[in-house]
């Protein structure tokens, strides 16, 4: 393709160099000025904009508010030439105390609900700075940071915060970016100060005792922490992981020995009219039977109301089945993936963080004292020069009057500097009797002290730790649990022990009869007795398989291929219609077939024979499967398919080759097996296995002749071991060569 150079000729490159050089520049953009949050300040370049903008319009905390729009306008026309709906969308955000756990905005006007309805248009909010975008920012003004111009060069904006609050960690941060993410759920600053003091008594502190004090997530929205200190210790470690937060409810007690449950508290980032609205929609696909109604009682505290469905009902139960099936517990992501101050985006772990934000102070505060030391280096030499005023009045005067250069003329006559000849001209005549010796005396005195406190400060690292040391512990007071914002919202719960819901309690138990087609259309029919010969199927296809069962029951389903299936009886469709195909539900492959259809009985036996006359016994257990894609159980040989599945219903199998030869095993005979192809048990010179049967060895064997049933009460003939050809049938047993016709 072709592009232009710099000096505005033309020259040809490869279409992919030139993407992979646009992308490139698109990533790092992404990743760097748009989506990853500085690990110093906690704050990506449109939300520092957004602050450093309110600042300049003075909206500070004990400040008037001014419209959005006004805010929106600035950061667009100054510092952040983007979109105003993004922008408005991130001050929003900013405001909102259900999604920030200490506001750095404070609104006025509709900024959006728990409900996860909007905020309104920005020409009708108003805003201002909090305290905690004040301490954000304290410091700014005295060379604390670097900035830098504008991106059209007219003004400056700081490349980060000097961040008195430990903002990442506080408020956490979410974002997407090119090839990388980053969630950083909030903490409660309390505890991070605690753990920064710990940190800075103790650099090399293990993430154990960090734990201790840093104890996990603390959510604006509240809930129950429900995770094991070792998942949380492990996630803080690699900066990756994720915490399960579960909806805060309480039983309350009603009249007759009735009750209702009342959610009080729900989830992080959670919209409240979506999760009543999915709720409502599982009541009425009745996939939850424990509940029999929710009502929404919300005011300006949430107030969720469930009730059971009998007050016979354990009210964990309960809880258990709405926390699986609903957002009243959710899983928050860590992903504490940020740009250091290096501007590298990196993942870190919750100690390197602190450690980052502390060492940034650190670089504050020695700026800061150095600028400090500056400003008093310059007032103390303009003292000095007021000191020269004071004691040579009338000449200073006199100067001034007749000199036509007083400025040098001062500067000749006193041995003045610069600095000071300017502020003696600057002085107003009012001004002059306020020019005392021993007040000007005493402000040199006070100001040499802390110079020399500074000085003492800056040649001293252990000094300027105990001063990081007591701002932290200020911070503490100022925004620590002794106060309403500061105060922990989420309980730390632990893990929950384990609640074991049955699957009756889940799904309402009826009797149901299973019928499946023989082109593979299922579905369940209420009710047991069924009559077989009324049921509809779709034209050109027929009745196979008819089990009876219960809704709480899983079904195991057989394939040719020796796979089982698990599926649901609560899953499967109505009765009305034909159905649906069981592929749909399970991933069965074209070239197999299903060859039974069981209803798992945990610990009940089934045995399994294949074409070729091979088959062991196995556990029910062992036959479930966990997914679409099935559980292989039997291996048949190349050739060879799965036959048989037939439940333990007597202590004898009988087997019928093709060649009509019938052989008889005790089933103890047969070996049991988890998986495998399974021990001969009938060998066949020609043909296969025709047919196969569970039997009880002392009933002996009967079956169907024309409208008679003819039986052979004595099988000792038949029983000639396993892996034999057996005999020939009995007389008059049918044709085809099938038990049951």
């Amino acid at each position: 393709m072709a592009s232009t150079s710099a000096a505005g000729e033309i020259r040809d490159t490869e279409l992919h160099d030139a993407l992979s050089e646009r992308y490139l520049s698109y990533a790092l953009s992404t990743i760097m000025a748009r989506s990853l949050p500085d690990v110093r300040d906690g704050l990506k370049p449109v939300h520092r904009r957004i602050l450093w903008a309110m600042r300049q319009l003075r909206l500070d905390p004990d400040a008037g508010y001014k419209k959005c729009a006004r805010v929106v306008g600035d950061v667009i026309g100054k510092y952040h030439p983007h979109g105003d709906a993004s922008i408005y969308e991130a001050l929003v955000r900013l405001a909102q105390d259900f999604a920030q756990r200490y506001p750095l905005v404070d609104g006025q006007g509709n900024f959006g609900n728990v409900d996860g309805d909007n905020a309104a248009a920005m020409r009708y909010t108003e805003s201002r700075l909090t305290i905690v975008a004040r301490a954000l920012m304290d410091g700014i003004d005295n060379d604390t940071v670097d900035f830098r111009s504008t991106y059209d060069g007219e003004g400056e904006e700081p490349v980060v915060l000097p961040s008195r609050f430990p903002n990442l960690l506080a408020n956490g941060a979410t974002g997407i970016a090119v090839g990388m993410a980053t969630s950083i759920p909030p903490h409660n600053v309390g505890e991070l100060c605690d753990g920064l003091r710990l940190m800075i008594a103790h650099p090399d502190c293990s993430l154990e005792a960090l734990t201790e004090v840093v104890r996990g997530p603390d959510f604006p929205t509240g809930g129950v922490l429900v995770e094991t200190e070792e998942n949380i210790r492990q996630a803080y470690a690699t900066g990756r992981g994720s915490f399960r937060l579960r909806a805060r409810w309480e039983k309350e007690p009603l009249p007759l020995g009735a009750y209702q449950i009342v959610v009080t508290e729900i989830p992080y980032m959670v919209p409240k009219a979506r999760l009543i609205e999915k709720i409502a929609e599982l009541l009425e696909e009745k996939k939850l039977p424990l509940l029999a109604d929710i009502r929404e009682e919300s005011a300006e505290q949430i107030r969720l109301v469930f009730e059971p469905k009998t007050r016979n009902v354990d009210p964990d139960v309960l809880m258990e089945s709405l926390f699986r099936s609903t957002d009243l517990e959710v899983r928050i992501p860590l992903n504490l993936n940020v740009l250091d101050a290096e501007g590298v985006p990196r993942v870190m772990s919750v100690k390197e963080a602190l450690r980052e934000f502390l060492d940034h102070r650190l670089v504050v505060l020695e700026r800061r004292s150095r600028n400090r030391l500056e400003a008093i280096g310059r007032r103390m030499e303009i003292l000095r020069g007021q000191m020269v005023v004071y004691l040579n009045l009338d000449e200073v005067i006199r100067i001034i009057r007749e000199a036509d250069h007083p400025k040098t003329a001062l500067m000749e006559r006193f041995e003045l500097t610069e600095l000071q000849a300017d502020a003696i001209l600057n002085l107003r005549l009012r001004a002059l009797h306020k020019l005392e010796q021993l007040a000007i005396q005493k402000e040199i005195d006070d100001l040499a002290v802390e110079a020399t406190g500074l000085e003492a400060l800056l040649a001293d690292e252990s000094l300027r730790w105990a001063a990081i040391d007591e701002e932290v512990l200020e911070m503490k007071e100022e925004f620590g649990p002794h106060t309403e914002l500061g105060r922990r919202r989420t309980e730390l719960g632990g893990a929950p022990s384990a609640v074991v819901v049955p699957v009756h309690a889940l799904v309402e138990r009826e009797p149901v009869t299973v019928l499946c087609s023989e082109k593979g259309w299922i579905r369940a029919v209420k009710g047991h007795n069924v009559p077989l010969a009324d049921q509809r199927y779709k034209e050109g296809d027929g009745p196979r398989f008819a089990v009876e069962t219960q809704t709480t029951d899983r079904l195991l389903v057989f394939a040719s291929n020796g796979r089982f299936f698990t599926v649901g009886i609560d899953k499967l469709p109505g009765g009305r219609g034909h159905g649906e195909p069981l592929k749909l539900m399970i991933d069965l492959p074209n070239e197999a077939e299903i060859v039974a259809l069981r209803p798992y009985r945990p610990g009940e036996k089934l045995m399994l024979v294949s074409t070729d006359g091979r088959g062991f016994v196995v556990n029910q257990d062992e036959a479930q499967a966990q997914t679409r894609a099935g559980k292989q159980v039997m291996n048949p040989a190349e050739g060879a398919t799965a036959r048989f599945c037939l439940p333990f219903t007597g202590d004898a199998l009988a087997l019928v080759g093709d060649n009509r030869k019938l052989l008889v095993l005790p089933l103890a005979e047969i070996p049991e097996m988890s998986k495998g192809r399974g021990v001969i048990l009938q060998k066949y010179k020609d043909g296969g296995l025709a047919d196969a049967k569970v039997i009880v060895l002392a009933e002996g064997l009967s079956w169907p002749a024309g409208s008679r049933v003819r039986s052979e009460p004595d099988l000792t003939a038949w029983k000639t071991g396993r892996g034999s050809s057996g005999r020939m049938v009995p007389t008059g047993f049918p044709r085809p060569t099938r038990f049951e016709s």
